[in-house]
C-alpha cells in the first residue's frame, strides 16, 4: 500500500483481548506504516469481534490475511499481545481481563484428594515406635513410644483420643507383629505397607518425618496394603513356617553326623542313600554303643537294602577315635531331639486343622488314603484330609507334582480365599511367576521376573522340578518349554501354569483332570498346524498332508 492510499483509507489494528484469550477484535487506529517489525496494519471493514481469533486467518506463504482471500496479509505476528498497542478505545474489555489475569493468579490448584482424613502413620523400630496424626487432632502431632505392650496399649488409646480410623506402617522385620495385632483388636484399620513403596523420595530418612511420611501418604491413599491371610491362617502358617525350620535344623545334624563318619573313615555314604534310614541308624547307634566289628554291624542290614551285606562291611572298616564317637553321639541325641519336636508340632497342626468345619458343598471327592509308607519329612498324620476340611472340600494333590507338603506350603501362605485377587494374573504377579516387563519410549528395556522370597513361590518351583519326568500334561507341558526356553524359565512357567491351577480350582471348587502326556501331545500338534494354515493361506498357499 502507497502512502497517498493510506493516507485516504483508514486503518485498523488487530488486538487481542485478553492475552492468550479466545476473543480479538480489529479496532481503528492513527495512520501508522511499519515495513518489518512485529506489528503490521491492515485495511479491513468495521470494527468485528470474532469468536475465533483464528477462524478467518488463512495462511498464505509466510504470512496471514484477515477477511478471508481479499484481505491484506501479515509478514509475520511474533507477539500478538504487542498488536494495537496503541491508545484504547474498550477499557471496559481491559478492566475485565486484568481482572481474569488477577483470578488466574490466585487459583491454587491441589490434583490430589485427601481420602483417609482420619489417618495416622507409624514409624517402627526395635525399642521405639514414631506415631504421626494430623496436625490439627493434637497439639503433640508425632508422639514416640517404647515397645513394650504397656506403652502399646497406651499408643492404642492415644489414636482413640485422636479419632484415628485408619493407621499405616512398614512391615519391618518382626517387629511390627505386636503392635499389629494389638491395634487389630483395638478396631483400627491397619495398613501393612511393603518398605520398598516408602523409600521412592530421597531426604527422609529420620523417624519423625518417616512417620510423618507414612501418614500424609496414607492420608492421600497412596499407600496399598500388603496381603495378610486370616487370623485362623496366620496361625497355621507360623507352625508350618516352624515345622520348616525344625527340617532344617535336623538335617544339619545329618550333615555332622556324616562328618563324623568320615573323619574316622567310615564310608557308610557310599553304601547307603539316607545314613537316617533303617540300616544306617541301626548301625549308628550300635556304634555308639560300643560294636566296631565290621561283620557284626553288617548284620544289621535291613533286608529291602540293595548293598550286600559284604559291601557294607567293607565300608565300616575305620579308625574309631573318641573325639570323633563324641561327636557323633550328640549329632543322633539332637537328631533324635528334633525328630520328637517335629512330632510334637505335627500334633498341634493337627488339632488346629480340626477346628476347620466340614465342607458342606465340596467341590472334589476326597483324597485317598496313604497306601505307601510315610516319607521321612512328611507329616505324621493324615495331612492331604486335614488340608481337604480347611480348603472347604478342594483337594490340591490332584495337581500332578504338589503333594501335601506343597499343599500345605501354598495354603498357609495364600488361604482359601482367592477373592483377595481380582483376576488370576493378579494372583500370579503376587507369586512374582510373571514376567516383569519394563517399558520406556515405547521399548521393552527390561524382562524377567521379579525375585522374590514368597514361600509359596517357591513350593510351586519346587514342584515343578518334579515334573520333568512326569507323563501328565503338566510334565508334557515341562518338557516342552525346557526344549523351548531352557530349564530355568521352563520352571517359572510350569509354576505359573500350577498357580493358575490352584487358584481356578480354590475359586470355583472344581476337580482337576490330568488329560495325559498324549493327549497334550495332540492339542499341540494340532494347535501349530491352526497356525501353519492359517499363515499360508495369507501367502496364498494351502497345506496338504504329504503322501507315504
Amino acid at each position: 500500500m502507497t502512502g497517498s492510499s493510506a493516507a485516504a483509507l483508514g486503518y485498523w489494528s488487530l488486538r487481542v483481548i485478553p492475552q492468550r484469550s479466545a476473543h480479538f477484535l480489529l479496532e481503528e487506529t492513527e495512520p501508522l506504516r511499519v515495513e518489518s517489525g512485529p506489528v503490521q496494519t491492515v485495511k479491513t471493514g468495521p470494527a468485528l469481534v470474532f469468536p475465533n481469533p483464528f477462524a478467518s486467518m488463512v495462511p498464505i506463504m509466510r504470512g496471514f490475511v484477515i477477511g478471508g482471500p481479499n484481505g491484506t496479509p501479515f509478514r509475520s505476528v511474533h507477539n500478538l499481545s504487542m498488536i494495537g498497542s496503541g491508545p484504547s478505545q474498550y477499557p471496559e474489555l481491559e478492566a475485565m481481563a486484568k481482572q481474569k489475569r488477577e483470578i488466574r493468579v490466585k487459583v491454587q490448584v491441589n490434583a490430589l484428594e485427601q481420602i483417609n482424613l482420619h489417618a495416622a502413620g507409624i514409624d517402627v523400630g526395635a525399642e521405639e515406635v514414631y506415631v504421626a496424626v494430623p496436625p490439627e487432632r493434637d497439639t503433640e502431632s508425632v508422639r514416640v513410644f517404647p515397645t513394650f505392650t504397656a506403652d502399646l496399649r497406651s499408643l492404642a488409646e492415644w489414636l482413640k483420643v485422636c479419632q484415628i480410623e485408619t493407621v499405616a506402617m512398614e512391615a519391618t522385620g518382626v517387629y511390627w507383629i505386636p503392635l499389629y495385632e494389638i491395634l487389630a483388636e483395638a478396631g483400627f484399620e491397619v495398613c501393612l505397607v511393603n518398605a520398598r513403596h516408602l523409600k521412592n523420595v530421597s531426604g527422609r530418612k529420620t523417624d519423625v518425618l518417616d512417620c510423618q511420611w507414612i501418614q500424609q501418604l496414607h492420608t492421600y491413599g497412596l499407600l496399598t496394603p500388603s496381603f495378610r491371610p486370616p487370623e485362623q491362617i496366620v496361625a497355621i502358617r507360623s507352625l508350618v513356617r516352624h515345622r520348616e525350620m525344625l527340617v532344617q535344623y535336623r538335617s544339619a545334624h545329618i550333615q555332622h553326623m556324616q562328618k563324623a563318619l568320615t573323619l574316622m573313615n567310615v564310608r557308610l555314604t557310599n553304601v547307603l542313600s539316607d545314613i537316617t534310614g533303617v540300616t544306617g541308624l541301626m548301625i549308628i547307634r550300635a556304634i555308639l554303643a560300643g560294636e566296631h566289628n565290621p561283620k557284626q554291624l553288617a548284620q544289621l542290614r535291613d533286608g529291602r537294602c540293595k548293598r550286600s551285606e559284604a559291601e557294607i562291611a567293607k565300608s565300616l572298616e575305620g579308625h574309631y577315635k573318641r573325639e570323633h564317637l563324641f561327636a557323633l553321639k550328640q549329632a543322633l541325641e539332637l537328631y533324635d531331639f528334633y525328630d520328637l519336636q517335629l512330632k510334637a508340632c505335627d500334633a498341634e497342626l493337627e488339632a488346629m486343622y480340626q477346628e476347620f468345619d466340614p465342607p458342606e458343598y465340596p467341590g472334589t471327592p476326597p483324597p485317598t488314603s496313604r497306601t505307601q509308607k510315610r516319607r521321612k519329612n512328611q507329616a505324621h498324620f493324615d495331612l492331604a484330609a486335614a488340608l481337604y476340611r480347611m480348603s472347604g472340600g478342594v483337594d490340591l494333590t490332584q495337581i500332578d507334582g504338589v503333594d501335601e507338603l506343597t499343599a500345605q506350603k501354598v495354603l498357609s501362605e495364600t488361604g482359601t480365599d482367592m477373592s483377595k485377587w481380582p483376576t488370576v494374573k493378579h494372583f500370579t504377579s503376587w507369586l512374582c511367576l510373571c514376567p516383569n516387563n519394563k517399558i520406556t519410549g515405547g521399548k521393552v528395556i527390561q524382562t524377567g521376573v521379579q525375585p522374590t522370597k514368597n514361600r509359596a513361590s517357591s513350593a510351586l518351583r519346587v514342584a515343578a522340578t518334579s515334573l520333568k519326568t512326569s507323563d501328565s500334561a503338566l510334565g508334557a507341558y515341562f518338557r516342552r518349554m525346557r526344549t523351548r526356553l531352557g530349564t530355568p524359565a521352563a520352571i517359572t512357567a510350569t509354576a505359573h501354569k500350577l498357580a493358575r491351577i490352584i487358584y481356578f480350582m480354590l475359586k470355583q471348587h472344581i476337580p482337576y483332570h490330568d488329560l495325559g502326556a498324549d493327549s497334550y501331545d495332540l492339542q499341540y500338534r494340532a494347535r501349530v498346524l491352526r497356525t501353519l494354515n492359517r499363515r499360508a493361506a495369507k501367502l496364498g498357499f494351502r497345506l496338504e498332508p504329504a503322501t507315504p
